[in-house]
């Protein structure tokens, strides 16, 4: 009875535990992003509007300006700020600014003053040893340009007689074609369970073979190490499985059975 509940516990724990981590996951980082762009941009936003909020104030009411403002002045504000919580006003204004640097980024002007930017940094000594690796980081998780997978194949990888899923990015390299003057196939097949990453390899057109799979559909199988399958496939394992475990029994033949069993034997 111990060993039951036991063994009831953990397995009920672990599928909690696999319905409840990637929500839990997913709630840290998203928190962590935006802690990290209310440390780093939010409080220098708040405190850049709170200046001109004082400026602003000795304006309109004849004080003397000051590029630092006057103590009194600013422990009003600082005090108005913390009374009505309006820290949230530099969060936000930190989307905002991100948003008009990247429209800034995106137009003639900004493109061509950003490549100057990114080619000093790239360039730049200290800076050019971590620079570089950032910015492959980001460019592959935020970049618009994703990576298109066109069908689902077999190839035989790591050796023949092996066979793994592969998803299929485009045709090979030109120069490697017209070496083998041979179509070629880049195809890049997903590591289990994490598909993010994995080998991409370039194999021979005739050499892999097209399945009837979606990309979701592989990427589950990648994900569950084969565990997960498309539906018909399923179907159709159950069948075998019930097939396989039927036991066929025929039924005994009567006496009457076996007199029409000799007659036919005898031609009669």
């Amino acid at each position: 009875m111990r060993g039951n509940f036991r063994n009831d516990f953990r397995r009920f724990f672990i599928r909690g535990l696999a319905a409840v981590l990637p929500t839990i996951l997913t709630i840290i980082v998203i928190v962590w992003i935006f802690t990290l762009i209310q440390k780093y941009i939010g409080t220098y936003i708040n405190r850049a509007v709170q200046w001109c909020l004082v400026q602003y104030y000795c304006l309109i009411n004849h004080i003397p300006l000051h590029w630092k403002g006057a103590d009194a002045q600013w422990d009003k504000i600082k005090a108005f700020w913390q009374t009505y919580h309006l820290g949230w006003i530099g969060f936000v204004l930190a989307f905002v600014a991100v948003y008009i640097f990247g429209r800034f980024v995106a137009s003639f002007i900004g493109r061509n003053v950003w490549a100057v930017i990114d080619q000093t940094l790239s360039k730049t000594p200290v800076i050019k040893q971590i620079y570089p690796g950032a910015k492959q980081v980001t460019d592959f998780l935020l970049n618009e340009q994703r990576v298109e997978f066109s069908r689902v194949v077999a190839v035989e990888y790591p050796r023949k007689g092996i066979w793994s899923l592969g998803l299929v990015t485009g045709n090979g390299i030109e120069a490697l074609r017209k070496k083998l003057d041979t179509d070629l196939l880049t195809v890049f097949v997903p590591s289990s369970p994490s598909p993010v990453t994995g080998y991409t390899i370039i194999v021979r057109r005739d050499e892999v073979v097209d399945l009837a799979l979606t990309i979701e559909e592989a990427l589950r199988f990648t994900i569950s190490a084969g565990v997960l399958t498309s539906s018909p496939q399923k179907m159709r394992e159950k069948l075998f499985t019930r097939t396989d475990s039927k036991t066929l029994i025929e039924p005994k033949k009567t006496a009457t059975d076996n007199s029409d069993d000799v007659q036919k034997q005898r031609g009669i």
